[in-house]
Order: structure tokens, then sequence, then C-alpha cells
């Protein structure tokens, strides 16, 4: 028996379950059972047959039954409980993962103790740390080493009890109620309980992280939210079986605005999910630029002239060198992105993870906390050190994990180096990023839920990207993640409001598909916005974006029908027939757009183009020459009057004007296209020269001898025998 047998029975029986075939499921189950020695699990299955086959056996003879529906509820949760315990039985004694050495630690352990009195060592924590103080430094790191040790066993047995029993989860509500059990461990319990719903679920947890999220904590509440979030993505089947978590959903929000918080989280981990392609952008776009940027400053020598004459050396044109540069776009863009919360500092820090912090698990979730051991040993240094590690560690710039990453690299540093990087900022420097002012109005903004909310994601994400074990998680950063499609959620999520929000959120982001759907869940509610012209105009785009045009015509025109003749409707009309070569309206709808932007260089264009389609080329000559009178120079114009010329056979004209653009900024369809033009007009060597050219610009002899059968048609035509054509490519 191997583990991926294992897990596939598993999900064999969940998947019967899930289809409500019952019967079925118990025999696997049964089945499932003879692979460990677990005999309670195997009465509770004895148990659970037996009040099946007298359900079945009440139903048969007609007997009304109101709970009925109750008990079959009842049943299909107890087959997956009895299977999940199942599961991780018998992995308990041949998985190699993480979780089940942990798991086999844990049920080994006879000293293991109950919450209540992990609870009890970590309440004292506080008093003792202030006598140990006026004790020694030595005495203090005892007491942060023992209460950490706590915290950690506090953590590792609540990721591996798979199952709370009544004891268990009064003494988590006594944790969560204690005034007197610090932000930090409260904050890992509650992260321990989501990695644990991970792995098996247990109702008793999920219930336990709505309570918490109902904390007066932000930073417990905000960790239960996101947890909430990630369970419902991942058990969404399972927690259906549970008609009390709707209730408890609706009784919640009529209390506190659940429905909007679980809408920020969800848009966080949505942007969340963007990290990886900002993690692109900074290494492949923004670093190189900046690397780029300052070597080219270093040729600036910007200093001022010794001579008395000049007294202001530095031009002050140069304050504005970054802006309007790539450089100072990029980083505008990089800079709105941080404001909005998207993580622009994975990039930076993913190569950080590796110091023997990291590797225990329940750091990756531990709280940046100034009195943490290898902190309290670091800090106890100069002031003017103290105050630049305070300054760096307490900033909302960066996540907990990437706090305790920069700390250990600071570490790193020779002290005579660290002595030279704080001594750049002076005393006065120093006050005026830390006057209590700032201080005050900085310490609101980290207590926000929002800013709470998202810099904890920022950490999972790095969790789940680069922890050593991460292959043994389910990560949710990678999946398509839709909670207003969530049952539960419906009511909080799928109203117009939220999901017009959603909608603006993926338009922006350019994930079309998401759009289109959510655009469509909006119609579909038949509210006010389903009545509104730019529902219909984000929708088209969507679909037009995704190359389906026929649906995205539709949508443009309920539109133009909601708000007629409105310029941006209309001309992306006229883009989707263009494109989906339906010329006759294009040109409709183009033309529209001429009338009311009589100048626009682009509709003239198109105009040209979509008549050139319908073969009609004095008239698309007439635009082409307008779009060269208006835009001088413009080698589309140049190349709509060429070939048109050409296909009239005007060929002086045309070949006037395939030479200005060759003198300009020829391509190999340029002098293709200028042979033709000089061989129509009886100048055969002119010809060759031309298609010689074009040869040597296209990628290979194929693409050539393609693009010069695709002109075939126009060649015969002006009576260029087809054999010569043939010869002629043999030419080159």
């Amino acid at each position: 028996m191997n583990e991926m047998t294992v897990n596939e029975q598993y999900q064999t029986i969940c998947h019967l379950v899930k289809q409500k075939r019952l019967k079925e499921a118990l025999v696997q189950l049964e089945s499932y059972l003879w692979q460990c020695n677990k005999y309670e699990l195997k009465t509770r299955l004895e148990q659970l047959q037996t009040s099946y086959h007298y359900m079945l056996q009440y139903m048969k003879v007609g007997v009304n039954d109101p709970g009925r529906k109750k008990l079959h509820e009842k049943l299909l949760i107890d087959t997956l409980e009895i299977a999940d315990q199942t599961k991780l039985a018998i992995l308990d004694d041949i998985s190699t993962e993480y979780y089940h050495r942990c798991r086999r630690k844990y049920l080994a352990d006879s000293n293991k103790l109950p919450i209540h009195k992990l609870q009890l060592r970590i309440e004292s924590f506080m008093d003792d740390l202030a006598v140990s103080e006026l004790i020694s430094k030595e005495k203090k790191i005892e007491i942060i080493k023992q209460y950490e040790e706590t915290l950690k066993q506090l953590f590792i047995q609540n990721y591996c009890n798979s199952l709370w029993s009544v004891e268990d989860e009064n003494d988590a509500r006594n944790l969560l109620a204690s005034d007197l059990v610090p932000t930090n461990a409260l904050s890992l319990f509650t992260s321990a309980i989501m990695l644990n719903l991970l792995k098996s679920f247990d109702i008793k947890k999920l219930l336990w992280l709505f309570d918490a999220y109902q904390s007066s904590n932000p930073h417990v509440a905000q960790r239960a939210l996101v947890a909430i979030a990630f369970i419902f993505h991942f058990n969404v089947e399972r927690i259906n079986l549970y008609p009390q978590i709707g209730e408890l959903i609706e009784t919640l929000n009529e209390k506190i605005p659940f429905a909007t918080d679980l809408l920020r989280v969800y848009k966080q981990l949505l942007l969340a999910q963007e990290t990886e392609k900002i993690d692109k952008k900074m290494r492949e776009e923004i670093i190189p630029e900046m690397i780029k940027n300052a070597s080219s400053m270093k040729d600036l020598k910007l200093g001022i002239d010794e001579s008395d004459d000049e007294k202001d050396g530095i031009n002050p044109d140069w304050q504005n060198m970054i802006d309007g540069t790539p450089l100072g776009d990029k980083l505008k863009e990089m800079s709105e992105l941080q404001l909005e919360g998207a993580d622009v500092q994975m990039s930076t820090f993913a190569s950080l993870k590796g110091f023997p912090f990291f590797k225990d698990l329940h750091h990756w979730f531990y709280p940046f906390d100034k009195q943490q051991q290898d902190i309290v040993l670091a800090m106890d240094t100069e002031a003017q050190e103290n105050k630049m590690f305070n300054l760096i560690l307490e900033s909302g710039i960066f996540c907990n994990s990437d706090k305790y990453s920069l700390f250990f690299i600071m570490q790193q540093f020779p002290q005579s180096q660290r002595d030279m990087v704080f001594s750049q900022l002076t005393e006065q420097q120093l006050d005026e990023f830390m006057n209590d002012e700032k201080a005050k109005s900085f310490k609101n903004l980290t207590e926000q839920p929002h800013f709470i909310s998202n810099q904890y994601i920022h950490d999972l994400y790095r969790f789940f990207k680069l922890n050593v074990y991460r292959h043994e998680f389910r990560n949710i950063f990678n999946e398509r993640l839709e909670l207003h499609k969530i049952s539960f959620f419906k009511p909080l999520l799928n109203n117009e409001q939220s999901l017009a929000s959603l909608v603006d959120f993926h338009l922006k982001k350019e994930h079309w598909l998401q759009t289109a759907e959510i655009c469509q869940s909006i119609i579909d509610l038949n509210g006010s916005l389903s009545t509104q012209a730019e529902l219909y105009q984000k929708i088209g785009y969507a679909l037009q974006k995704t190359k389906q045009l026929d649906k995205a015509i539709k949508a443009y025109l309920k539109a133009d029908t909601i708000l007629p003749d409105h310029i941006w409707t209309i001309r992306h009309l006229a883009t989707c027939y263009r494109l989906n070569k339906q010329y006759d309206k294009a040109l409709e709808y183009y033309q529209k757009v001429e009338q009311i932007t009589p100048d626009n260089l682009n509709m003239i264009y198109f105009i040209g183009n979509c008549l050139v389609e319908l073969g009609r080329y004095e008239e698309a000559l007439k635009y082409f020459f307008k779009l060269d009178y208006m835009d001088s120079g413009s080698l589309k114009a140049m190349r709509g009057v060429a070939w048109c010329s050409f296909i009239i056979d005007k060929y002086e004209q045309a070949q006037k004007y395939y030479q200005k653009i060759i003198d300009l900024k020829p391509i190999a369809i340029d002098y293709l296209n200028a042979g033709h033009v000089a061989w129509c007009n009886n100048d055969i060597k002119e010809a060759a020269v031309m298609y010689e050219k074009a040869a040597s610009l296209f990628e290979n002899r194929d693409t050539l001898v393609e693009m010069f059968y695709k002109d075939k048609e126009y060649l015969l035509a002006k009576n260029i025998d087809e054999d010569d054509i043939s010869l002629m490519i043999d030419l080159l």
C-alpha cells in the first residue's frame, strides 16, 4: 500500500458521498478500514451502517420520519469523518511527509499538554519577563526561550490534532477569550488551526475561526478571516453538508460587516495572485533599468565646481531626470501597485528565507516581535543602531516574514559596515522620522484591518511558495479563486455592488475570462446595472480580448442600444467587425466615428483599409491621400496609396510611393510590392532587384514563396504569365 493508492481510495469515498451514494461509500469505507487497526473507527462504522440500514427500512415500509433529512446529513458527515481519520491513520504509518512525521511524534508523546495548561504558561509570560528584566539579560533570554518553546508546542500540537474533543474545543474558546494571552500567541494559534484544516476538516475548528474573526484583537480577527476564505475555497462541498454554517453567516453579517470584510480579503487574495507577474517585472524590467540608469548617472558627474564662479553647479533640470523616462514610468507603476497593496517585495526577499529561523514551520507565521530571542540578543547595542532597527523593522512596507529576513541579513554584515550605514542618518533625521505624531499615525495604519490582512496574505504567499515543505500543501495562489460562487457566500458576494467591484479588479488586471463571466453574473441578477451601457461595454471589451468576436459584437450592440452613438462603443464595434472580416459593417461604424471625430487619423486609415478589403480601391485611395496629407511621412498612408495605385494600374504613382517608403523604413513586404509594380510596368530587371532585397529580409525562403503566392491573383490579373511567376521565384 502506497500513499497514492491511499489517497485515491479516500477520494473515491469522498466522491461517492458528494453524490450522496452513501451505500456504495460505506462499502468502500469498510474495505478502506481494513488497512488500519483503529477498532474505534470500525465500531463507529458498524453503528453508522446499522443506523443507515434502519433508516432505509423505515422508508421502505412508508414510515413518516420528519428527522430523516437531518439523519441522512449526519450519516454523510460521519462517513467523511471516519474516512478522514482512516486516511490519517494509514498515512501516519507509511508517509514521509512532514505533517505525518509531526503526527507520529505528537501521538507518541505521553507528556503533551492540553491547551489549557499551555495557556497558563503563556499567560504568565509578561509577568515573568518583567521580573527577569530586573535580574539579568541572561534570565530574560531564558524566559523568552521558554515562552517561544511553549508557543511552538501550542502550534505543533494543534497543527497535528486532526479532530478536537469537546475539551479541546472549550480550551480553545477559553484561550481566545483570555485577556492575558499575548497577540503573537493567539495569532500563531489561529494560523495553526488554518493549516490543520487544510490537512483534515473539523467543523469545531471552523466554528472557532468564526469566533476568532469576531475578536476585538484585529491581528487575530484578520488571520481568522483569511483562514475562513482559505477553508471555504478548499472545502466548499464538505461545508455544504453543514446548514448551520449558512445560518451562522447570516446572523454574523447582521451584527458586523462580514460581507464587506470578506470582499476585501477576496480582492487581496486575487491581488496576491498577481505577485508572480510583479516579481517577473521587477527582475526583467525594473531592476535592469535601475542598474542601467545608475550606470548612466555616473557619467553625469553631478558635482559643484570648485571655482568661485560656479556657485550653482547642479543643473536644476537634472532633478527631473527620471521623470518621463522608462525607469520613471516603471517606478511610478510599482509605486501605484504598492499603494494598492500589491506584493512588490517578493523578488527582493525570495532568496532570503534560508536562515535557520525559517526551518521551523511555525516561524513562517510568527508575528514580528522585538521580544523574539534573536532580536533581543542583537538589539542590545548603541542607541543610534537601535533607532535605525526600529525604523526599518517596524516599517509597514514589509510583512512579518520579510522583517525577519531583513533582520537576519543585516546581522550578516560586519559591525563596521552597519556603523557606516547607520551613521548616514543623523539624530535629527531619526527624531523627525520617529516623532510622536508620525509614530501615532503609522501605528494607526498598521492596526487597520485591511493593512493587517494584506500583510498576512503576503506572509502566506511566501509560505506556500518558498517553505521547504511547500509541495505538501495545496497552494491557493495557484488556483482559480471564485469565492462569490460558494453557496454560503453568495448572499454576501453575489450582488451587483460586490460583483461590479470584482469586474473592475479583473478588468484592471486584464483577466478577460473572469471579467466576462462576472459581467454575465451581473446581467443574470437582472438588477439596475443590467440596464447600463457601461456593463455591456466591459463585457464586450473582455470578449473582444479573448477573440470571442461574435459575442463581443452582441454585447457592444446592446450597449449601443442603451446609449446610442457613444464613440467608444461604436469604435470598438467597428474594430470587432473588421477583425471578424465583416468589412461592410466595420466601414459603417468607422464612418460613424469619422462623423464625430473627422480628424481621427486611425479612423481614416481603417476606413481606407475596409474599402480596400471591399475592393473599392478608388475610394480607399482618397482616404489614404487624406491621411498622407494630414500625417506627412506616415508609412501607413504611403503603403495604402502605393498599393491602391498599383491595383488601379497607376504604376508610376505606385512606384513613386514605394520609393518613398524604401527611402524611409522599408520592410520585406515593401520590396516585394515594389517588385510587383516594377514587373507589371514591364521593368523586369528592377523587379528582380526588389524581389532579391525582399528575399534577404524574409525569415526564410518558405515565407517568401508563401507571400509571393498570396499575391499571385493580382499578378495574373495584370497579365503576368503564371509560368513566369514560377520562374521568377526560382530566380531568387
